[in-house]
């Protein structure tokens, strides 16, 4: 999109990260169609002279390529033909059936040759799928039993493997009518007359597979799909399977038979379809979604969403654009940058089959369906990207007419699904703190959840107990680059939760992401959803070019801006599935400037406290009973007045007793920050490293006038405590104080006290490995040393995460000191947010290992470090505050 466009994402949102580029001009056009008589197209397969069609109808038809004329049909199958392959190199045809044979034909002369009975033979079932491998000289063949079979043409057999009896009898398609009273025999479905005839059936060698071939239960579901690899990076020959146990496995293939190597589990139903390319695997699955595997890694890099609830029955490959084939008859294909380029009604049933060929020199895809059409399109071939680095500034709007495909570097598109991604995050107004939006809170963990999913996270929805949010757990595995080396794991923290946007004072709708002169405008843009979708986009990136060096996990709550309720309870339950964590990476503030980056190293702790003063009387009129009673309000502003005296001193006894001395090299810090931000030394000292106590508010009961004299007064309390206040001693000496002072009132009236929500302070480790990895990162993308900076707000999470996981926290703000966080008009610069997810990138891909500036050193100011020490803390919900 241009910078001064509006995004409108869906409403409700879809799942799909998938930006919808396609349009007329880019659909696939339909060149010609074939019909089969009353029969559904299961299979297809193409030489250069012919397509073969396999059908329900138990037959293959073979149509000329030049012409479109059916020229011939194979028969010989005794139930449907559910697979076809075509070897090239020797001109075969292999084709297997719901008879449990696989057939091999001749290309050239359009006969059979030779009959492969499977281990079992019909005990083996449906053989749904097929793979040659033309250097083993194999075909691996899926069963229904869930066996894994293969016959070796390189090898050859014993001669008594070829069987002069073809094949036992199918008591179902080898039987005859019932009031004949004979037993089923091979030769029941070419019989005429009521007698059984031998035909050239017979004559065709047998080839019986030897137990020796087949892998029993190779999954727990029928082999639904089969794909061969010969041209990945290893060398090495590899088989995969999917199979209805919703499993994709890896096979290494040797002359003996293939050896299993890994399983992914995919936990959305069967995977009915398999392509690769290289050393990617494509699967399609029940439900419409496709995963994207990568062999080398191990790891699924990216999930698409095609059509949620819609089987996905076949793939097809032109290059990079992958085209999808759905069970409600349309097609979508999507190009190497996982965005839909077209989607197209194909037939008016089921698309059931397809595979793409060479026609005249132009490449076609062709579909079969269950209307009895096999439809052939014309089809664009994409041509290579440019792997060029260079940021293009906000490309969201562009469409496939409007693109020239050599000049998009994949970072380009990377950033442009980035934007389309965060614009329906924050399409949804997930308000944590309004009843009202409960549901679209919910629905914005659902979301979440399965974005992180489709960029490659195995990822699970978290309870945090009734009528809250749940956690988002996602973790994006990283490359075990040595077996013997455990990789190391971060823990990114964050929230999808955002503070209200009523309407007043936005110069556009809140929750429709706008750009305008280089800001994203939105509610959540910089607090927090733009930061984590930021964060996701920089996994995945790394993930994609196997440059993931960690496991990056994800731990996303909805309950940040209402006090984080049921937050630590949950963590605790989950640790396990969380697992070990050596850093923490929380983004989650801003700059202290608008042009100078900053790393936060340092936050103030909070206690906040709720004061009620009530006279056990109703709300009186201040003309007939003004004086003759003790007044709650008065009670309140006297009690009030006991906590700071002159130059907001806190009176509180022992207050400042545990407070660290700021050090010099702090001081100097400070010195040079204010310089740079034209504000006193001592007014930073004052936000970051010095407590203070605030009164929030006087709320009084009854109608607000000047008449009347409130039964009851409340008033709202908080301090915000520093390096070495302890949390509990300076809530217990808030309590003790109040209730102290109220008493030497000698006033008749009730007090009551409540301590809500707590958070303790936090400094981070600034000589340790992590810290300097992460201020390096800044250092080499902005080309300048990042600012140290503390903030005077809170964030609980942190201090939290860092006691219960013992690792140190990382604070890497994205925003700017102008960003509007909580207030209207909240925005964040988009190349702030490209930048920060570039940083993340570097640490991630050197996975906490030191980076050297261009300089060749790492400058580390010794800065008071906070080593990792228990504090203990009353029990506390969590809260971020603002200053």
């Amino acid at each position: 999109m241009s910078m001064e466009s509006t995004l409108s994402p869906l409403s409700p949102v879809g799942p799909s990260l998938s930006r919808e580029l396609h349009t007329n001009e880019s659909l696939p056009r339909l060149s010609h169609s074939l019909h089969e008589l009353h029969s559904s197209v299961l299979s297809l397969a193409a030489s250069d002279r012919y397509i073969f069609s396999g059908s329900q109808n138990e037959d293959i038809s073979v149509w000329c390529k030049k012409s479109f004329k059916l020229k011939d049909t194979l028969r010989g199958h005794t139930g449907s033909v559910l697979a076809l392959v075509y070897v090239a190199e020797k001109e075969w045809l292999f084709s297997s059936s719901g008879d449990s044979t696989v057939r091999v034909w001749s290309t050239a002369s359009l006969k059979p040759i030779y009959v492969i009975d499977p281990y079992l033979e019909t005990g083996a079932g449906d053989l749904f799928s097929l793979a040659w491998s033309k250097k083993l000289q194999t075909i691996y063949i899926g069963c229904q039993n869930t066996s894994l079979q293969w016959f070796n043409f390189k090898t050859g057999l014993p001669s008594d493997s070829v069987s002069s009896i073809s094949r036992k009898a199918h008591k179902f398609f080898d039987s005859y009518p019932q009031y004949e009273r004979r037993p089923a025999d091979i030769y029941a479905n070419n019989a005429g007359s009521g007698q059984a005839t031998p035909t050239l059936e017979s004559a065709l060698p047998h080839f019986a597979i030897p137990v020796t071939n087949v892998v029993d239960a190779a999954h727990y579901g029928y082999i639904y799909s089969l794909a061969i690899l010969e041209e990945c990076d290893s060398g090495d020959v590899k088989l995969v399977s999917g199979s209805g146990d919703e499993t994709i496995k890896i096979w290494d293939c040797t002359p003996k038979g293939p050896v299993f190597n890994h399983e992914f589990e995919c936990h959305i139903g069967a995977v009915f379809a398999l392509v690769t390319q290289g050393d990617t695997i494509y699967g399609g699955c029940q439900d419409g979604i496709v995963k994207v595997l990568d062999i080398e890694t191990k790891s699924i890099v990216r999930t698409i969403i095609v059509e949620e609830g819609v089987d996905i029955l076949s793939l097809s490959l032109v290059k990079s654009d992958l085209y999808v084939c759905l069970a409600n008859g349309r097609v979508q294909r999507y190009s190497a940058s996982f965005d839909c380029t077209a989607s197209w009604q194909a037939h008016s049933g089921i698309v059931l089959s397809s595979i793409t060929t060479q026609n005249e020199s132009r490449t076609v895809l062709l579909t079969g369906g269950n209307d009895d059409n096999i439809n052939i399109w014309r089809v664009h071939v994409p041509r290579v990207r440019s792997r060029s680095v260079a940021l293009n500034f906000n490309r969201v709007g562009l469409t496939p007419s409007s693109i020239d495909d050599n000049a998009i570097s994949d970072s380009d598109i990377a950033d442009d699904t980035l934007e389309y991604a965060l614009s329906k995050f924050i399409s949804i107004p997930s308000v944590s703190s309004s009843p009202s939006h409960r549901e679209d809170c919910r629905q914005a963990g659902i979301w979440l959840k399965k974005c992180l999913s489709q960029l490659g996270a195995t990822t699970s929805l978290i309870s945090t107990g009734e009528g809250m949010n749940p956690l988002v757990l996602g973790t994006f595995s990283g490359v075990q680059r040595q077996q013997t080396a455990r990789k190391p794991r971060i823990l990114f923290y964050g929230h999808y939760d955002v503070m209200p946007a009523p309407s007043d004072g936005w110069a556009s709708d809140p929750f429709v992401m706008t750009g305008k002169n280089g800001y994203l405008y939105g509610r959540g843009t910089t607090d927090n959803k733009g930061p984590i979708i930021a964060v996701a986009f920089a996994a995945a990136a790394l993930l994609s070019s196997r440059q993931l060096a960690v496991d990056l996990v994800f731990l996303i709550e909805g309950e940040e801006e209402s006090g984080s309720c049921g937050f630590e309870a949950s963590v605790q339950a989950h640790k396990e599935a969380i697992g070990d964590v050596d850093a923490i990476l929380i983004s989650n503030s801003t700059w202290i400037t608008d042009e100078h980056p900053c790393i936060t190293y340092g936050l103030r702790g909070v206690v906040h406290c709720d004061i009620e003063i009530s006279s056990r009387l109703p709300d009186l009129h201040s003309g007939i009973d003004g004086g003759g009673i003790v007044e709650p309000m008065n009670d309140m502003i006297q009690l009030l007045a006991t906590l700071t005296g002159r130059e907001k001193h806190v009176q509180i006894p022992g207050f400042y007793d545990h407070v660290r001395p700021q050090s010099e090299n702090e001081q100097r810090s400070f010195a040079t920050l204010a310089e740079i931000t034209g504000k006193p030394a001592s007014w930073l000292s004052s936000r970051w490293s010095s407590p203070s106590l605030t009164v929030h508010n006087i709320e009084a009961s009854g109608p607000q006038n000047a008449t009347v004299i409130p039964g009851t007064v409340k008033s709202q309390v908080s301090i915000r405590i520093v390096p070495d206040q302890d949390l509990e001693t300076i809530s217990h000496s808030l309590r003790e104080h109040l209730t102290t002072s109220f008493s030497e009132l000698g006033s008749p009236n009730k007090l009551q006290i409540e301590m809500k929500e707590t958070a303790d302070w936090w400094l981070g480790q600034l000589d340790g490995p992590w810290f300097q990895a992460l201020e390096s990162a800044v250092q080499e993308e902005w080309s300048v040393a990042p600012l140290r900076i503390r903030e005077g707000g809170s964030i609980p999470s942190i201090p939290y995460l860092e006691k219960e996981f013992q690792c140190h926290a990382l604070h890497l703000p994205m925003g700017q000191s102008s960003d509007q966080a909580h207030l209207p008009n909240e925005r964040i610069l988009l190349p702030s947010l490209q930048r920060g997810k570039a940083v993340v990138e570097t640490v991630s891909s050197q996975g906490g290992r030191r980076r050297y500036n261009t300089l060749g050193k790492i400058v580390v100011d010794t800065l008071d470090s906070c080593s990792l020490v228990t504090r203990h803390a009353i029990p506390r919900t969590a809260c971020k505050l603002d200053l």
